[in-house]
């Protein structure tokens, strides 16, 4: 019990530090790509600041409620993981977070925010099946839910899991928001968003999305992790270093391809999850 109130403490003073500064690296890595020098690597920090002090300007007060709750789900998503609680507890509170930065977007009213929701259903009907195949993959191997049975576990789950890694790396593109999947945040479509889901967002408001996406992003890199837990300090230390590796990985694919149709990240995502994880389940059960 002491050890989930210390995880979860942890989570809440740390994931946004973290987050922050890996939003930094993203936006220095993604400059030099391009051959720019790029910002200092705070300056995630700076621009939420400074959306703290701006004027708070909202459609109405629906939206902002919305938003806090779609905030405090996404922490209640990662305090469950962190906590050690079930896989399926975390995904549920996970999929009601995103529900609620949707509907804010739809109660806005604007053309732009309503087909960046619109887009973002769609992601979410790509990535679920994936991410339930994950949870399920987990407790087929190791018999719970739990996150703190899979940590107690001996062997490491990555090898029987191998091709739900794969498969989960694949759907990280959609869930960190990345070319060639970055559908409704329009971070590569500005010609034709503007600023999709967030058009109509500013200020607090804004800023409370931006630390929210650092929460997220720590908890879907902590998943990574779970897969190398054996109880053995290497491997704790691998699973870090394999957690950077795939971030920077979907670094390098952000500024590698294309933005492509959602039809494509549709049907890709399917597969990777029928394909992949499909097939690695069965595996397990016949094995």
């Amino acid at each position: 019990m002491l050890t989930a109130i210390i995880s979860v403490i942890a989570y809440l003073i740390l994931a946004p530090l973290i987050g922050g500064f890996l939003a930094g690296v993203d936006r220095i890595i993604t400059a030099r790509m391009q051959g720019r020098f790029g910002p200092p690597v705070l300056q995630p920090f700076y621009d939420v600041l400074k959306l703290r002090e701006k004027e708070n300007i909202t459609v109405n007060r629906v939206q902002d409620f919305y938003v806090i709750c779609f905030f405090i789900f996404v922490v209640v998503t990662g305090g469950f993981f962190f906590a050690g609680g079930s896989l399926l507890l975390v995904i549920f509170t996970l999929t009601l977070a995103s529900v609620f930065l949707i509907v804010a977007a739809f109660s806005s009213g604007s053309a732009y925010a309503q087909v960046g929701a619109e887009r973002e259903l769609l992601q979410m009907m790509a990535y679920e099946p994936m991410v339930l195949l994950t949870a399920v993959g987990f407790y087929a191997y190791t018999g719970s839910f739990r996150v703190d049975d899979i940590m107690q576990g001996s062997n490491m789950p990555l090898i029987p899991l191998v091709g739900i890694f794969v498969g989960y790396i694949f759907i990280l593109t959609i869930k960190f928001r990345k070319s060639p999947f970055d559908l409704s945040m329009s971070h590569h479509a500005h010609q034709e968003l503007v600023a999709g889901l967030k058009t109509e967002f500013s200020g607090r408001t804004l800023a409370l999305i931006e630390v929210a996406h650092w929460y997220e992003n720590i908890f879907l890199l902590g998943i990574v992790f779970l897969f190398f837990v054996n109880g053995t300090i290497l491997m704790t230390v691998i699973g870090i270093v394999v957690c950077l590796l795939a971030y920077f990985l979907e670094i390098f694919i952000d500024n590698s391809f294309a933005r492509m149709k959602w039809q494509v990240a549709l049907n890709s995502a399917w597969i990777a999850a029928l394909v992949l994880g499909g097939i690695n389940l069965f595996v397990i059960m016949i094995g």
